[in-house]
């Protein structure tokens, strides 16, 4: 699959558009969607295909988490997995979880259907990752996570010990610091031999849609989950039905694109954009829409761009954080002061994004103030060039790469940080910054 990100260039230098952009790219498929995918297959009563796994680090990453536990995953040159469920589950595997958070929250309820004792552990970023309330509902299920010194867990490294005898009784857990604590309980509950009655309490849950994502996946595969009141799921014991899937393209990677097109006043076609979907990054058409440019369907793709001078806006973007990055870049860029709110969790992502975020905007000269629950970014002034640190953050490259388009001088540290989702980040960056028009 990938090669570490040690082999990409230690810094890189983005392209700068020479004039209105006009070109059409493709994004490899979603690493949300095939990681649930993944999970899903080894956890069902057959083999199963998977086409359109991204070629990601935190893709392999889950691929050789499953594969620890028993399951059977070859995958193709083309993207296609081909995927079995364990025979038997192996005793005491070591995982790596990388920096990914799916990995670390996903396959830990996983773990809970093998026969002994498993090692988690990850990237040495990853142990600051929150992760203390998906272990404590594995503990109330009966499971024990330990750290050093037999210490009750709360984040990696850590090792898990199945139940010993299951308790069946409704989990309550606050999910207000990632939804994928909700998502990596569901994706594996219908296995568990009392399924699961499991309740959010606390503050608002971010980034909704991958729960929906999640449980719509789950009843493709025959799983019966209901969700009797807001945040209230119940899970019903039974098989997960095999599926051969066929993932869509990251949406997100995708809107990274997209703004290059409304950035520079010209367009850009992102390939193969679905019509109806559950992914996040979906919502970068609406947030477009906000700050005065456009979108719309074009022959199969998604096609964006503006045709006049963008505007400041007040966006929530609690149910798709992830495009934080790429509309901080957008609302450098508009004149105005605009308002990025309901993303105080993206603190707990790959890095501190709000700080990164305004580290990286400060150090072009863009003006902002970190809030509680997000970001005041006041844009449409003199940008210059900077050295911008991408933390190890893939999206902070994104928002680099957005940046240096359209203000020279700009580059990025150690941006093979890509690889987390999309290690051809800058070759397909380069080739579409050179179809411009003038």
């Amino acid at each position: 699959m990938t090669p570490p990100a040690a082999s990409q260039p230690s810094i890189w230098q983005p392209p700068v558009s020479s004039g209105l952009l006009s070109a059409q790219v493709d994004v490899p498929g979603s690493k949300s969607e095939a990681n649930r995918a993944l999970v899903l297959a080894a956890l069902s009563d057959g083999p199963s295909r998977i086409a359109g796994l991204p070629d990601s680090r935190d893709t392999s990453l889950m691929a050789g988490a499953l594969k620890a536990l028993g399951a059977g995953i070859r995958i193709n040159r083309d993207g296609t997995a081909v995927v079995s469920p364990p025979v038997r589950w192996r005793y005491g595997a070591e995982i790596d979880c990388g920096l990914a958070g799916t990995v670390m929250r996903f396959v830990p309820p996983v773990a809970m259907l093998a026969p002994s004792l498993n090692d988690f552990y990850g990237d040495p970023r990853a142990s600051e990752r929150p992760l203390g309330p998906l272990l404590d509902a594995l503990r109330a299920l009966g499971g024990e996570a330990v750290g050093d010194d037999s210490i009750d867990a709360d984040g990696l490294p850590f090792s898990l010990l199945p139940p010993i005898k299951w308790r069946n009784r409704p989990v309550v857990i606050d999910s207000s610091a990632s939804s994928q604590f909700i998502s990596g309980l569901l994706l594996a509950a219908a296995r568990y031999p009392g399924g699961l009655d499991l309740r959010h309490e606390g503050p608002p849950l971010p980034s909704r849609p991958h729960i929906d994502m999640t449980i719509a996946m789950l009843k493709e595969r025959g799983v019966d989950i209901s969700e009797p009141e807001t945040n209230h799921w119940i899970v019903s014991p039974g098989a997960i039905r095999a599926v051969n899937a066929v993932i869509e393209p990251d949406l997100t990677n995708g809107a990274a694109f997209l703004l290059a097109g409304v950035l520079t006043g010209g367009w850009i076609d992102v390939a193969r954009w679905p019509d109806r979907t559950t992914q996040p990054g979906d919502l970068i058409r609406g947030v477009i829409a906000q700050f005065g440019g456009w979108t719309r369907h074009h022959d199969g793709a998604m096609r964006a761009g503006s045709d006049g001078d963008l505007t400041a806006a007040d966006i929530d973007l609690s149910a798709g954080s992830e495009l934080t990055p790429v509309v901080a870049a957008l609302a450098a860029v508009a004149t105005g002061t605009s308002h990025l709110t309901g993303i105080g969790h993206i603190r707990g992502h790959e890095t501190d994004r709000l700080a990164a975020i305004a580290e990286a905007l400060t150090a072009v000269g863009v003006p902002v103030v970190i809030e509680d629950d997000g970001l005041t970014i006041t844009g449409g002034g003199p940008r210059h060039g900077a050295v911008i640190d991408s933390h190890d953050d893939h999206r902070m490259v994104h928002l680099a790469a957005l940046l240096g388009l359209v203000t020279p001088g700009v580059s990025v540290v150690n941006p093979g940080a890509v690889a987390k989702t999309m290690p051809d980040f800058m070759t397909r960056w380069s080739a579409m910054s050179g179809g411009t028009v003038a």
